[in-house]
């Protein structure tokens, strides 16, 4: 193992803040959009009175961008933001958004989705073939790496490993979010690392589920065909910005951030709730697989 990969261990013990730069960063863009729409102005032309690129003021808008504090100030006089308050408040947005978050040192793929599920007040997953990261051991996730491509460097994956179980610690903090997980039945078959690694895994999900924010259910193959057979997504609802699907597949990573996007996938998730094991039901059926991996 790397020198870094053990300097960044000695930092691991933390727990994740609450107040995401991600999340930060949105919320002032929608609150740069509004203000910008009330005032009747296209991004270009809010963008030429100012001098700013179109696409420095868009990634602003949809929180990709990071604002100083001199855009903040030139775009309260364009759109005559008189209130002090409210100036004061997208500027402490703006600072806040520039802040380093823990996850940066990780250089993760998935930065942007580890910043608004760190906030989130509710996490909503289904997760068609394999466990959903918050629930994973290190085991369980170390060989998913192993099986993955391009494959990543022995400290590479050990990075990652420890990103997500830095991430699992939003789980147990103070005003932690609610987790709604639905996993397919074909999770709990797949043999991830051998039936040890399973046996464990599965014990984690117990473990987790126990918890009284979470709920585990499970799609059993009984059900056939449904709403989100070729699929694998999370829903996050945040406090104070606009909610967001993060849809995964091979060729990459997709956020949809459109008031209908977002309902239809909630629709979707509320009906695999429906056609799923109760919580009870899928927790007896995980512990069945449990004591079929321990004694093979």
């Amino acid at each position: 193992m790397s020198n870094n990969v053990k300097l960044l261990r000695k930092d691991a013990t933390f727990v994740p803040e609450v107040r995401s730069p991600t999340v930060r960063r949105r919320e002032l863009g929608a609150l740069l959009r509004k203000l910008r729409t009330d005032k009747g102005l296209t991004v270009e032309q809010a963008a030429e009175q100012l001098m700013f690129s179109m696409s420095k003021l868009s990634r602003m808008e949809t929180g990709h961008g990071i604002a100083t504090a001199r855009d903040i100030r030139d775009l309260c006089s364009l759109y005559e933001v008189t209130d002090h308050g409210e100036r004061d408040h997208m500027m402490k947005l703006a600072a806040e958004g520039r802040r380093q978050a823990w996850w940066q040192s990780y250089d993760l793929g998935y930065a942007m989705y580890v910043g608004l599920e760190a906030e989130a007040v509710t996490i909503s997953a289904f997760q068609s073939s394999v466990v959903h990261g918050l629930l994973h051991t290190a085991d369980y996730a170390r060989a998913g790496h192993r099986g993955a491509r391009p494959l990543l460097s022995p400290d590479q994956i050990e990075l990652q490993i420890e990103a997500k179980l830095t991430r699992q610690r939003i789980l147990t903090r103070d005003e932690p979010p609610t987790l709604r997980v639905v996993l397919d039945e074909a999770a709990l078959h797949r043999l991830v690392g051998g039936r040890q690694v399973m046996a464990a895994q599965l014990e984690k999900i117990l473990e987790v589920a126990a918890l009284p924010n979470v709920t585990v259910q499970v799609l059993s193959y009984d059900v056939g065909a449904h709403p989100a057979t070729e699929s694998n997504f999370t829903i996050l609802e945040l406090p104070a910005a606009p909610g967001m699907v993060f849809v995964e597949g091979l060729i990459g990573s997709t956020y949809l951030e459109r008031n209908d996007d977002l309902a239809r996938y909630q629709l979707i998730f509320r009906e695999l709730e429906a056609i799923a094991l109760s919580p009870q039901g899928s927790l007896d059926l995980i512990r069945k697989f449990k004591r079929d991996y321990e004694v093979a």
